[in-house]
Parts: structure tokens; C-alpha cells; sequence
């Protein structure tokens, strides 16, 4: 059995596969109402949504984070383009942007982590916008793990099992050097 090679693609489609795609808001979304509709109270969503995602703003705005919210009526055809339609308010208003359409989460910051963004990201997954951004909120403010205090903690440890290491080859060193010497004495010699 052979295999046959794989027929080799024009260079025109090589570099379409090589080159990184272009950002890309959904084409339902008219990112300049959106992006007026943020600046005037944080919020882009429909009638029923905003008072609930005002209060998230609102709260976000009491730990320090400077939050815009957009939820979309329909589902973007691909989910990077709530992640562009984030990136374009973000790069116009700054702060961290939420955008929330169904099934589809998208975020961006400027000052928090993506690592941070995406796990807020997991629990934003709940098919209702204000207890979306209320979970992504959540995971925003609560506190990460002391790294400080654990990295001293395990120089600690480190330090410990060396001083223990070096103390018992010096002990069973030492050890040694008495069992020659009482070995050679009780001779004479």
C-alpha cells in the first residue's frame, strides 16, 4: 500500500494560510451606535437587559475595573468576531469589554490578564446576560492565589532539606572519622 503525496497547494494559497486573518466585527453590528451606546452608560444591550448590566457596571466600577458590556441579539457566524467586536470598543473606550451574544462570549482588556478574561469567560456561558456578566464579574474580583507567599513558602522548604542534607553528611561525616580514630587508639598506636 502507498501512499499518495498530498497535491501541493498554489503559493497564493499558501500565504492565505500563513497570513493571520483580519479582525472582524459581526456585519449585523453597527459598531458606531455600539460604540455610542457604551460611551453614554458602559451598556449596549436590548431594553430588558440594561438596568441588570448597568448595576454590573456599576459594581465593577466599586473594585476598580472599568467594564463596558455588549450583548448581541443573534450569534455571530464565528466566535472570534465577539473577541474583534471587544477589541474594537476596547481600543475606542479602553477598559475591559464584555460581549456576550447566544452561546458566544468574547473579551478584552486592557488591564487584566487573559488567563483572567477566559476563566471569567467560562462561567459567562448561562443564556442570561446579566447573570453572565455577574459570573464574569465575579471571577474578575476575587482574589488569585498568594503567589508571594507560596513562592517564599517553598524557598522555605528548599532551604529546610538542604540544611537537613548538609547537616546529616556532616554528622554521619564525622561519624566516620571517630570509628577510624577509636579503630587505631585502643591498639596504641
Amino acid at each position: 500500500m502507498s501512499l499518495s503525496p498530498l497535491p501541493a497547494l498554489p503559493l497564493s494559497d499558501q500565504l492565505l494560510f500563513a497570513l493571520p486573518m483580519i479582525s472582524e466585527v459581526p456585519t449585523f453590528v453597527d459598531l458606531q451606535a455600539t460604540l455610542a451606546d457604551v460611551a453614554d452608560d458602559g451598556v449596549a444591550a436590548p431594553g430588558q437587559d440594561v438596568v441588570g448590566l448597568e448595576g454590573v457596571v456599576a459594581r465593577a466600577d466599586e473594585h476598580g475595573i472599568d467594564l463596558s458590556i455588549v450583548v448581541l441579539d443573534a450569534p455571530a457566524p464565528l466566535d472570534s468576531q465577539l473577541r474583534d467586536l471587544a477589541t474594537s470598543v476596547g481600543a475606542t473606550d479602553g477598559g475591559t469589554v464584555l460581549v456576550i451574544g447566544p452561546g458566544q462570549v468574547g473579551t478584552f482588556s486592557d488591564s487584566i490578564d487573559r488567563v483572567t478574561l477566559e476563566a471569567g469567560q467560562d462561567q459567562a456561558y448561562t443564556g442570561n446576560a446579566v447573570q453572565s456578566a455577574g459570573n464574569f464579574l465575579d471571577v474578575l474580583v476575587e482574589p488569585g492565589p498568594p503567589w508571594t507567599g507560596i513562592t517564599l513558602g517553598l524557598v522555605l522548604v528548599v532551604v529546610a532539606v538542604l540544611g537537613g542534607t548538609w547537616w546529616a553528611n556532616e554528622r554521619r561525616h564525622r561519624s566516620g572519622e571517630v570509628t577510624d580514630r577509636e579503630a587505631v587508639t585502643p591498639d596504641g598506636q
